[in-house]
């Protein structure tokens, strides 16, 4: 299996239960691992039979920008269904950490795999 991956994908928005959360935007650290359905990329060299990595990145950062998520692991969710349906990819594995929110904790998160129901 062939897969793409994204590390350290830094961005701000707005997450979490507490009132403060909804007001003030939190870095987060996206982590993706993203499975190619075919390795033709490897011998055609077109991005056609590739996954664009800046349409993935559009993509999450429309999400962040327009969604609020209340829960690390819905905000995972919500970006590995996204790749599964709109990318087509058969497999994802999405880590999301809020950075520095615990006094000795420099992050902490969630890390989730998802499979393709069509696969």
């Amino acid at each position: 299996m062939d897969i793409i991956f994204l590390h350290d994908f830094k961005a701000k928005t707005l997450i979490g239960i507490y009132p403060w959360e909804r007001i003030v935007p939190q870095t987060i650290q996206l982590d993706l691992e993203i499975a190619l359905s075919t390795s033709r990329a490897c011998q055609s060299d077109k991005i056609e039979d590739a996954l664009d990595y800046a349409l993935i990145i559009e993509r999450i950062n429309e999400i962040l920008a327009n969604r609020h998520f209340s829960l690390l692991e819905a905000l995972a969710e919500h970006i590995a269904q996204t790749i599964l349906s709109e990318f087509r990819s058969p497999w994802v594995k999405v880590s999301v950490a809020k950075l520095g929110i615990i006094h000795g904790v420099k992050k902490l998160g969630v890390c989730i795999e998802r499979r393709s129901v069509t696969v």
